[in-house]
């Protein structure tokens, strides 16, 4: 795909860098240590996507953005960078990004309480708007993101994951966070319940084609940030190589399933597991639903008015299908 982010987001480049100011506003605090944290952290900002979906969703309704959408953009990437710290805790992580996470340079006790200062200030950013619907919308996503990263650690240790439970945890993990911005686009612009749950519902779709596109970068499929067979590594149990068991005797899977669990970062190992994908069709497979929820993601947004935004949001469906990274 030739498109690039910066042209999708075009038609609200205005909107966007309004909204990085007063997102940078919101996270000022007095306490000299947590504002040198807090400028790190915007520093660090990755793509944009999620007020992206915010500012396009509003702007599928005759409300257009306001004030409550910035608002909605904000508190979502204030909860959502608060989950990202307090992961890089949990997982011990050094590195978010090709930086150092904000516990590789400040220590876990000073990242934690990061993370609470961050959850603390988007919630409070509701409540003295009012902003009550899109403060569920959120929080309700904060907790199926919870949860999916819970259902996920349950599973990994037994390594029995279904491919109803793979879509259950990835639509809470990863879907859950765009459909919340689609919904509070939708939200903040007025729109009644039946176009919100249809916005989430869109979010949702492109949610769970951009999770099977980041499994598929997994197997080397591009040049990307994180190393091939990391997920393998870490044991984590994606749609190719669900697919790819589900298709093998019971004597091949058990030998996976065996390698899998006891590879120990072993890049010979993880290479066998990779290869056992590809010849079985997991990633053919993968690609295939992969299209279908894009697919179905489309069909959701064209029962839309055509806009400059709903164009846009096309423009993000393919973007996150293709992308190389």
């Amino acid at each position: 795909m030739n498109i690039t982010l910066d042209e999708i987001q075009a038609p609200i480049a205005q909107e966007m860098r309004e909204f990085e100011i007063k997102f940078r506003q919101s996270m000022r605090s007095k306490v000299l240590l947590l504002d040198k944290i807090m400028s790190y952290i915007v520093k660090r900002k990755g793509k944009q996507m999620r007020p992206m979906f915010v500012f396009f969703s509003a702007n599928l309704f005759a409300g257009g953005i306001s004030d409550a959408t910035y608002r909605g953009a904000a508190l979502i990437e204030l909860l959502h960078t608060a989950t990202l710290v307090h992961d890089d805790v949990v997982d011990d992580a050094n590195y978010r990004r090709g930086f150092f996470s904000v516990n590789a340079l400040w220590k876990n006790k000073i990242a934690v309480l990061v993370g609470d200062y961050l959850l603390s200030k988007g919630l409070l950013l509701s409540l003295h708007n009012n902003d009550f619907e899109l403060l569920k919308i959120v929080s309700n996503a904060v907790r199926e993101m919870s949860e999916g990263e819970l259902l996920q650690i349950e599973k990994a240790r037994r390594l029995d994951i279904t491919e109803e439970v793979y879509f259950d945890i990835i639509r809470q993990k990863t879907a859950s966070l765009i459909a919340s911005c689609c919904a509070v686009g939708a939200a903040s612009a007025g729109a009644d319940l039946t176009h919100i749950e249809k916005a989430r519902l869109f979010g949702e779709k492109v949610g769970i084609a951009f999770q099977i596109k980041d499994d598929l970068f997994d197997y080397g499929t591009a040049e990307i940030g994180k190393p091939v067979g990391i997920d393998i590594k870490e044991k984590k149990m994606t749609l190719p190589l669900i697919y790819a068991l589900q298709q093998a005797s019971w004597l091949t899977k058990r030998q996976m399933i065996y390698n899998v669990k006891n590879n120990n970062g072993k890049s010979q190992v993880v290479a066998k597991v990779i290869d056992f994908v590809k010849s079985s069709g997991g990633l053919e497979y993968a690609i295939s639903l992969m299209h279908q929820f894009a697919n179905e993601a489309l069909e959701i947004l064209h029962t839309f008015e055509p806009s400059p935004s709903r164009t846009s949001l096309e423009q993000l469906i393919r973007f996150t299908i293709e992308r190389d990274k």
